[in-house]
């Protein structure tokens, strides 16, 4: 068996003694899958190094007992994608593009639907894609372009069969 989903954190100030906090903990896990007789695939294992302005990019070759940890700079956890800049402009596309499809959703059922049921609709579909991570990506520039769209929805639905 795989277990899917497994996160870690791993911090350090140094070089030296992040590689063997790693090594400790990438041991650790092993053990601890080995005894719940879980298997790690480090085909599907990945790191990310977040970084800041004035972080330093080290070019990490991470192993244990001679298997490889890619490198990643996005991933996605808890249905958020997660960028090594924490710019969140991945996410925010991914955003926009499930916002686009449920305006087209709202526009094709408008005509069929009190507008009473329409903003019950757009309540739950597009307040549901909007309001889940808002408060971690929310304030980037980036984001005007998802609250566009909902002022759009919006402005269809107080226009329709009113």
């Amino acid at each position: 068996m795989y277990a899917d989903d497994t996160s870690v954190i791993v911090t350090s100030p140094n070089l030296e003694n992040f590689k063997t906090k790693i090594d400790k903990i990438f041991g650790d896990i092993n053990n601890w899958f080995k005894v719940n007789q879980l298997i790690l695939n480090y085909n599907k294992t990945h790191y990310i190094q977040l970084n800041t302005k004035n972080s330093w990019d080290y070019d990490l070759k991470l192993n244990y007992q001679a298997n490889y940890v890619k490198s990643s700079s996005n991933t996605k956890f808890l249905c958020l994608i997660i960028d090594d800049a924490l710019s969140w402009k991945a996410h925010i596309d991914q955003m926009m593009s499930k916002l686009n499809t449920a305006c087209f959703v709202i526009r094709t059922i408008q005509a069929i639907m009190s507008p009473e049921t329409l903003r019950m609709v757009c309540f739950a579909y597009i307040h549901s894609i909007m309001s889940y991570g808002i408060i971690l990506g929310g304030n980037q520039p980036y984001s005007d372009k998802i609250f566009k769209i909902k002022k759009r929805v919006i402005r269809n639905i107080t226009n329709s069969k009113m």
